[in-house]
């Protein structure tokens, strides 16, 4: 699971790619991950070229639709950049289960009411200002919606058996409307405007919840959550871990980024395999001799500076993966050797295997 990383920009582009939410959504079929911060440089481009500040000066023209041959006996269709600028003609797929638009000129949702057997519907990088227009869409299961001009959660209420939700780099600025999406596993909602954790109380077959890169300031409201093994809330404005005590089922905790200053109220979450407190203000590992199912444990660029505080680690036997650099520690001219001994099952510190 661990994977190397570099120094400067580069190490930090790697650590997006690797742990940010947005970004690293965990998506088994790994065709999500295209919403990473370090997508953000090549898509920069692309959306600025789509909103017509490519370098000519010229707004791209939308393709027209009748230029596009439809195969009506389709299941997946996939039109990624066609330069589509209206949802229409579409009524002729009567066996399409997969829709995806990616990268196009959308302006608006509309004309997709005689979809009816449409299972995922990928709208990735538009131009699209409102969720509306999928009432008729009721077994759809994967919506994205990712890096358009959203600016709230709406008009998902008939979705009903909606079990993955993509709403990255949006204009969202609060976490609502989502109580009857009880089917829902996955909920991606990175690089928005959200202050608060609220409203989830339903979501109770969550799996996965992503909220890295927003303006949240309290852990709060994950009570319900009792099935979730996977939480990243990076690069937001905690100053504390609580309110995790329910979340008996985590395996994967990420929360880089913030201004967090104490190891603390991790005592239920014994299932945690990976834990990313990288980038924030502790000066102590502890509070963590418990986690026993620990494999990654990052810590990187915080203040630790006593080599005791590795103890706190010692009964995490299948821990292979640790990052410490750029703490007080790494000044220690024998930095590796001493994490080699003091845990021996680790495989890699920081960006370097030192056991295969």
């Amino acid at each position: 699971m661990a994977e190397e990383r570099g120094e400067g920009p580069l190490q930090e582009m790697m650590e997006v790619d690797r742990r940010v939410e947005s970004e690293e959504s965990g998506d088994e079929e790994g065709k999500k991950q295209a919403g990473c911060i370090v997508t953000d440089l090549s898509q920069q481009s692309l959306r600025d070229e789509q909103n017509g500040e490519n370098l000519t000066g010229e707004a791209e023209t939308p393709v027209d639709m009748e230029t596009i041959n439809l195969d009506p006996e389709a299941e997946d269709v996939d039109l990624n950049h066609f330069r589509i600028g209206k949802i229409e003609g579409f009524e002729v797929l009567k066996k399409v289960k997969t829709l995806c638009l990616r990268q196009n000129l959308v302006k608006c949702i509309e004309n997709l009411e005689q979809l009816q057997t449409l299972r995922e519907l990928d709208l990735y990088d538009n131009q699209i200002r409102k969720i509306e227009n999928l009432e008729a869409l009721t077994d759809l299961e994967i919506l994205d919606i990712s890096f358009n001009l959203l600016r709230h959660i709406e008009g998902l209420d008939r979705l009903t058996q909606l079990k993955k939700l993509f709403l990255v780099n949006n204009k969202i600025g609060k976490i609502e409307n989502l109580s009857n999406l009880q089917q829902l596993q996955m909920l991606e909602l990175g690089s928005n405007r959200i202050r608060a954790i609220e409203n989830t109380d339903t979501l109770t077959n969550l799996d996965s919840l992503f909220l890295g890169k927003n303006k949240i300031t309290k852990l709060q409201n994950l009570d319900a959550l009792t099935n979730l093994t996977v939480l990243s809330i990076q690069s937001n404005r905690l100053t504390k871990i609580e309110g995790l005590q329910n979340l008996v089922n985590l395996r994967e905790l990420y929360l880089s980024h913030n201004g967090i200053e104490v190891i603390e109220g991790l005592e239920n979450n014994n299932k945690l395999t990976m834990l990313d407190i990288a980038s924030n203000r502790i000066k102590k590992i502890e509070n963590v001799s418990h986690l026993t199912e620990l494999q990654e444990f990052w810590m990187n660029d915080n203040l630790i500076e006593s080599w005791s505080d590795l103890d706190e680690l010692k009964g995490a036997k299948n821990l292979e993966t640790v990052y410490l650099e750029r703490n007080p520690l790494q000044k220690d001219p024998q930095y590796r050797r001493k994490i080699m001994l003091a845990l021996p099952s680790v495989r890699q510190i920081d960006a370097t295997f030192v056991r295969f």
